[in-house]
């Protein structure tokens, strides 16, 4: 942290208090959707709009760099907030070096291969921030809750039993430790949000006009699937939590905190990285004196 940060300085503290390095002992009981961290919404709102320009310029110079790559997970039960955190938190950040992709139902071509083909396939390159809005997760938790849908022509195992999720995590595990030796950096956030206060969003998002096309009548029949949705992000962050790729688990009934908490994750990210554009070449450096002398000769030719 820089001597002349203030903001980073007020927000001391602020990723560790959420963050699991160690899955073991992991319930998610244990984890408030609530907690204000002894904030509020405008203080939070401030912080997050002072800190895009120094994020804008951490991720400038990791682009540059092209030395390392950074996975940003995204998972949260419906509304709970992913797609307008990436709006606030990432919108200083250069689309250019931003990948966003978000997982949806595996189509007849994913299928035919493992489960993890087309998540290594949307991982970032060295020097971009790519962001999985859901992600491979979504393998052990929708897949998992409702794995009597689950095309298994192929696949050995039976979905009905513990031993084939606790193998599947065991890949994602793997998986993560791949990448991660390859250079690549995993911020795995879930947003925790609590039953009531997904029927809130919920009935905003009918009250208001301009929100309704956001509903979803699905979203009534996965809430009746609520304890089982706890109970496979419990498993999945029990096995995957580890300290080279720990989970944030991140109370979401407040948006504005969970906004804050994933910029300084991010924030957090790019700072431990250090990055720096590289040297200009020696070639460069040498002519720098004859192209200031050419640009400063330069004129526009109008046609006559």
């Amino acid at each position: 942290m820089a001597e002349d940060d203030p903001i980073g300085k007020a927000v001391a503290g602020l990723v560790a208090r959420y963050r699991v390095t160690d899955g073991e002992k992991f319930r998610i009981v244990d984890h408030a959707t609530d907690d204000k961290a002894g904030l509020d919404k405008v203080t939070a709102k401030r912080f997050v709009k002072a800190r895009r320009h120094h994020l804008a310029v951490l991720q400038e110079n990791f682009a540059a760099a092209r030395t390392r790559g950074i996975v940003v997970v995204l998972q949260g039960m419906d509304t709970a907030g992913k797609d307008s955190l990436i709006r606030h938190v990432m919108s200083g950040m250069n689309p250019q070096g931003t990948d966003v992709t978000s997982f949806k139902a595996p189509t007849p071509e994913e299928q035919a291969h493992d489960f993890l083909w087309r998540v290594h396939a949307a991982a970032p390159p060295r020097g971009k921030v790519g962001v999985f809005n859901r992600s491979h997760y979504e393998d052990v938790l929708v897949a998992r809750v409702h794995a009597e849908r689950l095309a298994m022509d192929g696949l050995p195992g039976d979905p009905s039993h513990p031993e084939f999720w606790d193998r599947r995590l065991e890949d994602i595990r793997h998986f993560e430790q791949y990448m991660t030796r390859q250079g690549f950096l995993f911020l795995k956030i879930f947003l925790h949000i609590s039953f009531d206060e997904q029927r809130r969003r919920i009935l905003r998002r009918l009250d208001r006009p301009e929100k309704r096309w956001k509903f979803d009548e699905g979203d009534l029949v996965e809430r009746q699937f609520w304890p089982r949705y706890q109970v496979a992000y419990e498993e999945a962050i029990r096995a995957t939590a580890t300290e080279d790729a720990p989970w944030l688990v991140v109370p979401s009934d407040h948006k504005w905190l969970s906004r804050l908490v994933t910029m300084e994750a991010l924030v957090g990210c790019l700072e431990s990285l250090n990055p720096e554009p590289p040297p200009a070449t020696s070639d460069l450096v040498r002519k720098i004196a004859e192209f200031r002398r050419a640009l400063e000769k330069d004129t526009i030719v109008h046609p006559a």
